[in-house]
């Protein structure tokens, strides 16, 4: 069995699932109940079919946190906007392989922007699509739901993908992160653990949690290994 004390492991939680009229306080309690990033949905309405927030969500954020903002862009052309969203406060900025025929260029351009580079792939999109660049990133996205809703049940069928990341980041980029989003709650916790992610990010488990943000963040944090 894999020995993953050595690794660090961070919360993510998912503006998505917050509620908007208190954008700014859900934050700062999610932060003050020990989260580690801020992870900030970008759709645009063509490459998923759904739309959500913009710079705007962006911009208030960075005024209530000094935690990592971390952007996805689900977006169509990607390139078009990263600069945009480096000059609004992005700390890490994450693009589909999907998404850009120009997925080298575009990487170098987010590191240029002084962000951390990302790239995510859909759950249909098998792992070897990343092959060619993961040497560049500072972490991959695996998502374990389909894009552009907030919660849908995870695919277990995601796991073999996450492992086979894994294994050939720990060849070339070890020091990257495997990040996972959809469908991530105690559940599921253990599973993308064991397949060797580090990042969670997670919406409904957090922001919808009965008794509160700082309990929905307790409860997935008690299942980190220490």
């Amino acid at each position: 069995m894999e020995n993953t004390t050595s690794r660090k492991y961070y919360i993510a939680p998912s503006i998505l699932s917050a509620d908007f009229t208190k954008l700014g306080e859900q934050v700062k309690i999610a932060e003050n109940a020990g989260c580690d990033w801020i992870h900030i949905d970008i759709m645009d309405g063509h490459f998923v079919p759904n739309m959500s927030m913009g710079r705007l969500a962006l911009e208030a954020c960075k005024r209530v946190t000094g935690l990592p903002l971390d952007v996805h862009l689900m977006v169509k052309q990607p390139e078009k906007f990263v600069k945009i969203f480096a000059e609004s406060g992005a700390d890490h900025l994450t693009v589909h392989v999907e998404a850009t025929q120009n997925i080298h260029r575009l990487l170098q351009k987010i590191k240029e922007l002084g962000c951390k580079p990302g790239i995510t792939l859909n759950p249909g999109t098998p792992a070897s699509a990343i092959k060619p660049i993961i040497h560049m990133v500072h972490h991959v996205l695996v998502l374990t739901v389909n894009p552009g809703f907030g919660g849908q049940d995870f695919l277990t069928e995601t796991l073999p993908k996450i492992k086979k990341i894994r294994s050939k980041l720990d060849q070339v980029n070890p020091k990257a992160l495997i990040q996972v989003d959809g469908g991530i709650s105690p559940s599921t916790l253990p599973q993308v653990i064991a397949a060797g992610a580090q990042v969670f990010v997670a919406g409904k488990a957090i922001f919808n949690h009965p008794e509160g943000i700082p309990a929905g963040i307790q409860s997935l944090k008690n299942l980190l290994p220490v």
